[in-house]
């Protein structure tokens, strides 16, 4: 069986990937928590793109597998695109989740509902041994709503409601927001590459 490592340490992460690609039989998915291993990267990327192959070529040297490395933004139109690329630290290195939404909340603040659209954009570089990678883009278009809702998925979720929904990512089922997320998207680009060959 043919071993995947997705490069990240982000549990909640590497749990959504592990499920939306749990039908690739042939091949098992690892992440560092098996090896108890996490290094650390210096995402210093100006695109998404760039962040996700600095990544997959960082973990790819520690531990020499194939990798499936993820760089996810939250881009808005009304702040011209934040926090974009920055999302994951967007109200500073040490932010976890509610900083950062509270931080884009407080940022569109004078920003009215129909001025609030969004999208999540996930781009995943797929790296072999030979050091030979390919990237899949996912896209999830949206707005972000006044004030957080739900209790599921992780990020920007609680703050996020996808186009054609009436309730947020975090509001949703896994498997509802897998269908329709950015990184589901992606993912499924991924799986029809591997499977194709």
């Amino acid at each position: 069986m043919k071993k995947i490592l997705i490069a990240s340490s982000n549990a909640d992460k590497v749990k959504e990937i592990r499920t939306l690609v749990s039908d690739l039989k042939e091949y098992e998915i690892i992440s560092p928590a098996d090896f108890g291993i996490f290094p650390v990267v210096e995402e210093n990327g100006f695109t998404l793109e760039e962040n996700s192959l600095i990544k997959a070529k960082a973990f790819h040297k520690v531990f020499g597998y194939p990798v499936i490395s993820d760089d996810t933004g939250l881009f808005t139109d009304a702040l011209n695109g934040e926090p974009g690329v920055y999302s994951a630290r967007y109200a500073g290195l040490d932010a976890d989740y509610t900083d950062n939404y509270k931080k884009l909340l407080i940022n569109l603040n004078e920003v009215s509902g129909p001025n609030r659209k969004a999208n999540f954009k996930s781009v995943i570089c797929y790296l072999t041994e030979g050091d030979e990678y390919n990237f899949f883009e996912g896209i999830c278009n949206g707005s972000i709503i006044r004030d957080p809702k739900g209790g599921n998925g992780f990020g920007y979720d609680p703050v996020f409601i996808p186009d054609g929904f009436n309730k947020t990512f975090a509001e949703l089922t896994e498997e509802e927001k897998n269908k329709i997320s950015h990184r589901g998207n992606a993912l499924r680009k991924l799986k029809e590459f591997l499977i194709n060959g």
